[in-house]
């Protein structure tokens, strides 16, 4: 695999075309400019929307102002990305997010005055109104918030207390990115380094036992060290959620956070309790990690490790692409030329170089196309990784394309949907034209770990904020004991009695940041469930299933997610898709047994 000094390096092709949205920059700050004037335009409809066509005029302007700020701050975010020392598109970015601090202050008048309206006043405006049945739903389903929104007053008070309320995410995400320095670890030459967690991923993996051992207490050390800090913050965000959870007239914090997408409190309820019913398939998996190790005591640093010993397939990025179009060639000959499209059309921006956002995402951009980055190192986890996100690619593409703007962006509660049907249909594939029994072997060793850590994992996470948040709500104390105990608890519970602790595990709470965007990871394991299914269903040709999956990408958020979701044949108000999907976990674990 070639290793690129610098971005001048890396073939034109490989690298995304930012010139979609923006030939030159003097484009890029003329927008910047329209914006400004439309922002203070939208401000002088305070007080001023008595009728049907002002309510049009306000809201037709806002959609388009939305429609040029997109733009203008995806061009700076990628800009950015491509290399983060570059000073230049920093300031660009910053210029955007001061611009983002204008426009919602021009415009935040409006809820409340949409609010202090009753119902049948606003039907007469958008019965009078031609122009307003496009925003209609839009309209109506802010009503649905009436009960929890406060008076004009009041929301002026917790407006102001915005910042102070995000303070505690705000002070874990410097403490997690800024602050911590991990512990030092044995280099190749025998030196002593200091970690990082580009490291400790490796390490965790390493087939060496002490590597893995000394990489372990290192990345726990700074959480261990600063536990009662953390312990602070993270009291301090679930008490914030529920006391806002109280002034909103919520019954509680769990439910506050699922009233967004319409989602009743059993789908999370029943998401733990099918888990948890049907956990023997994860249990056995962890004896087989035991035995195939040969290990006398099974510990957290052991359940990174490739249990394949030895195997580590070299794939480059063009036969990448070619693999993943032939795995997903059941979603139909759209979707490959959709694919197809993402390649030859540079949305993708593949390579890793020197300054370059680690990671990797999917953008939106609305009216021009999606963009993909990447990191990719040529090898399995990099395969996956283009697959899931071009998932997302394809997602966000097709619903530009069949939705207008106002329901084209798609909830998250089924954003990893499109991106976990791809990677079922992958390992389908792979496994499938694989005659290598070493390999098969690794690629069913690869999907049930990931399977683990996508749905069994984050199920555990969201069953500890619904502890520790009714907690909070029965006015119990919250501390760095009560955190440990409550983790221990459930990762004994979830992960079975092999695993012999080692003092750090009860530790795990104190590195999530998800945490601090509450009752979010559910969301990864419903989506999980729900691409097993529909992955099912698909390969084994059931044509209503495609057709139907097909139409759900289209769909953006044109309704509930629950209710997109039903169109396809999952309802996650039954227990089955959950449990169907932990029924394919415990066959993928028996096929891995009797390889």
């Amino acid at each position: 695999m070639t290793i690129y000094t610098s971005r001048t390096e890396v073939p034109i092709h490989e690298k995304w075309n930012v010139a979609d949205i923006y030939t030159d920059l003097s484009q890029w700050e003329q927008d910047y400019e329209i914006i400004e004037k439309m922002a203070e335009k939208l401000k002088q409809y305070d007080g001023e929307i008595q009728d049907g066509n002002t309510l049009y005029q306000y809201l037709k302007q806002r959609e388009e102002l939305s429609f040029l700020f997109n733009k203008v701050y995806a061009y700076a975010m990628l800009k950015v990305d491509e290399d983060t020392r570059e000073t230049t598109a920093q300031s660009f970015l910053d210029l955007a997010k001061q611009l983002s601090v204008k426009v919602s202050a021009s415009t935040s008048f409006f809820m409340p005055y949409l609010l202090s309206l009753d119902e049948e006043t606003l039907t007469e405006y958008i019965t009078a109104e031609e122009g307003l049945k496009y925003f209609e739903e839009d309209l109506l389903e802010s009503f649905r918030y009436k009960p929890h929104v406060l008076s004009k007053e009041q929301e002026e008070v917790l407006s102001q207390l915005g910042e102070a309320l995000s303070a505690p995410s705000h002070t874990f995400g410097m403490i997690n990115n800024t602050d911590i320095k991990f512990g030092e670890v044995t280099g190749d030459n025998g030196d002593c380094i200091e970690l990082t967690r580009g490291m400790y991923s490796k390490l965790i993996e390493d087939e060496d036992r002490e590597k893995r051992r000394e990489a372990y207490k290192a990345y726990y050390q700074p959480y261990v060290q600063l536990k009662n800090s953390i312990a602070s913050t993270l009291s301090a965000a679930i008490k914030n959620n529920v006391t806002m959870a109280k002034i909103r007239h919520y019954p509680s914090a769990l439910e506050k956070a699922l009233f967004g997408d319409q989602v009743p409190k059993e789908v999370y309820e029943n998401l733990i309790v099918s888990t948890k019913n049907n956990i023997a398939p994860l249990h056995r998996y962890t004896r087989i990690r035991k035995e195939k190790l040969q290990l006398d005591e099974l510990r957290q640093y052991d359940m990174s490790v490739p249990l394949v010993k030895g195997v580590k397939p070299v794939i480059p990025y063009n036969e990448a692409y070619e693999l993943m179009c032939k795995a997903l060639s059941p979603l139909g000959e759209e979707y490959i030329s959709i694919l197809n499209e993402f390649k030859d059309a540079r949305y993708i921006d593949v390579r890793e170089t020197p300054g370059k956002r680690s990671g990797a995402y999917n953008l939106g951009v609305y009216g021009v196309h999606p963009f993909i980055l990447l990191n990719h190192q040529d090898d399995l986890d990099s395969l996956f990784t283009l697959v899931h996100e071009c998932g997302h690619g394809v997602h966000s593409k097709l619903s530009s394309n069949h939705q207008p703007q106002i329901t084209a962006r798609y909830s998250i509660f089924v954003a990893e949907v499109a991106s976990t049907v791809n990677e079922v249909l992958l390992i389908n594939y792979l496994l499938n034209n694989e005659k290598d029994d070493e390999i098969r072997k690794h690629l069913l060793n690869h999907f049930i770990d990931q399977f683990k850590g996508t749905f069994f994992t984050q199920v555990m996470f969201a069953e500890f904020e619904k502890k520790t948040h009714e907690m909070a709500e029965k006015g119990q104390p919250l501390n760095v004991e009560v955190f440990n105990q409550t983790y221990e608890s459930l990762f004994r519970e979830y992960n079975g009695d092999e695993i012999v602790f080692d003092d750090e595990v009860k530790f795990g709470w104190s590195r999530i940041p998800h945490f601090y965007r509450p009752f979010y990871v559910y969301k990864y394991a419903t989506g999980f469930a729900s691409a097993i299914h529909l992955a099912t269903k698909i390969l084994e040709g059931d044509q209503f299933t495609l057709n139907s999956y097909l139409e759900f990408l289209k769909s953006g958020s044109s309704d509930y997610p629950l209710e997109l979701l039903k169109k396809t044949g999952v309802d996650l108000t039954t227990p089955y898709p959950i449990e169907n999907s932990l029924k394919r976990f415990g066959e993928l674990v028996e096929e891995f047994s009797k390889l």
